[in-house]
């Protein structure tokens, strides 16, 4: 396998990661629930809270397992859910978080059906936002990088399963 040019190095990811965790900190407290989209926003999500908790805050967790893109490197245009929460969220509020903000499809429908749950209040957060030649239905409250139109592997985001664990953001194209 290739090794993908580097991007965002390891020290830059956890500098912006402090930077979002100081964003957010004052808009959540310890009966936010933090909802990691699965699988990718695992690694950014673990960062994050974290992050929060160095800041006196200790959101709890819970993870959605959306799939919309498979293996594939573009989106299928669906996101089928695979796994779904398991925390009550009624009147609490919630903060999404994922790994990239690409189409919008994933971070559109967690929120939806976070909201669905009963949530007072949703928040979303994604690390790397990518720019997108359309107005998507949702944009992120928070953002850690605005990232190239570039295939993005790192951090948790990948090449059909391969380069996840990258401490590292880099591209394959």
């Amino acid at each position: 396998m290739a090794e993908p040019a580097v991007l965002l190095t390891e020290a830059e990811i956890a500098e912006r990661v402090a930077t979002m965790a100081a964003q957010i900190a004052p808009r959540v407290d310890d009966e936010t629930v933090a909802i990691c989209l699965l699988t990718g926003g695992l690694w950014f999500c673990a960062d994050l809270m974290r992050a929060l908790a160095r800041l006196g805050r200790h959101v709890r967790f819970d993870a959605l397992w959306l799939a919309s893109y498979g293996d594939e490197r573009a989106s299928l245009g669906r996101c089928e859910v695979r796994a779904d929460l398991q925390r009550p969220l009624q009147g609490r509020k919630a903060l999404v978080v994922d790994d990239v903000f690409d189409t919008g499809l994933s971070l559109s429908e967690a929120a939806r059906l976070v909201r669905d749950a009963g949530a007072a209040d949703v928040l979303t957060a994604v690390f790397a936002a990518k720019p997108w030649p359309k107005p998507r239905a949702i944009q992120p409250d928070f953002v850690g990088w605005e990232a190239p139109a570039r295939f993005l592997v790192g951090y948790g985001m990948d090449a059909a399963g391969a380069y996840r664990g990258l401490p590292y953001i880099g591209a394959l194209d």
